[in-house]
């Protein structure tokens, strides 16, 4: 079978793992970056992310974590407080409504403590499939893939699947990849979307992936203006590796 990127699906399938191993070397950093030290904590940070950026969320949790450390702390939170302390991340009172019954419902049915499967975590207030994946691969090493903007945006322009939607992404890319990787591919795929593979203006000149990518050149390919889009730490060693100058 023939693909839309004219590919037979063993030749994508090929594809694909070379790009995550080559994803693997060009973000050795790759991390959850949300700040969390337990699986509640990321939960929480989870729910806060959500139109939100994690360097903010970051910014806020410290506090928070401070006053509401268990389950049954979110379950008898006083609104009021608990939204002024979540307001920066937008969206606070159903942010905060979510986090107030978040807490109930671990209380209430799972003992205080996060459940460990899927299934269960999805019917926890705040706490979709893509939190779900979130904490099951960060907190309790369970494989699981993460589509969010980032993840969707590159699968897509790689040709990796043409869906849309986020649940047939999973399972898409979860079809072409090790089980065991899932996690840290969509660490690695979400890097690239931050640091290389923009939205607007992909720094294609300056990307090591230039050569499997089938939407090479929707960014600029001038290496000299394409390095000028990198972002993070590593920007020069990403650009080493495209064989370009930072």
């Amino acid at each position: 079978m023939v693909s839309v990127t004219g590919e037979t699906d063993l030749a994508r399938k090929r594809r694909v793992r070379r790009m995550a191993r080559e994803l693997a070397v060009i973000h050795p950093d790759a991390h959850c970056e949300l700040d969390f030290t337990d699986p509640l904590e990321l939960a929480v940070a989870t729910i806060l992310s959500a139109q939100c950026t994690d360097v903010r969320v970051n910014l806020t949790t410290p506090a928070l974590f401070a006053k509401y450390r268990t389950a049954a702390d979110y379950a008898g939170a006083d609104r009021v407080e608990l939204e002024e302390m979540i307001r920066p991340t937008g969206f606070y009172r159903n942010k905060a409504a979510s986090l107030m019954g978040l807490g109930q419902q671990l209380v209430d049915r799972f003992g205080g403590e996060l459940p460990r499967t899927l299934p269960q975590l999805v019917t926890l207030p705040g706490i979709g499939r893509k939190t779900a994946n979130v904490i099951l691969g960060n907190a309790f090493g369970v494989p699981g893939i993460t589509v969010d903007t980032h993840f969707q945006r590159l699968v897509n322009r790689w040709g990796w699947t043409a869906e849309t939607d986020p649940v047939k992404i999973e399972h898409a890319v979860g079809a072409l990849v090790e089980k065991r990787d899932w996690t840290m591919l969509s660490h690695r795929v979400i890097f690239h979307g931050r640091r290389v593979c923009h939205a607007r203006k992909p720094a294609c000149g300056a990307c090591p992936l230039a050569s499997m990518c089938p939407s090479y050149g929707i960014g600029p390919t001038d290496p000299a203006e394409a390095v000028k889009l990198l972002k993070g730490p590593r920007a020069a060693e990403i650009a080493a590796l495209a064989g370009v100058g930072a």
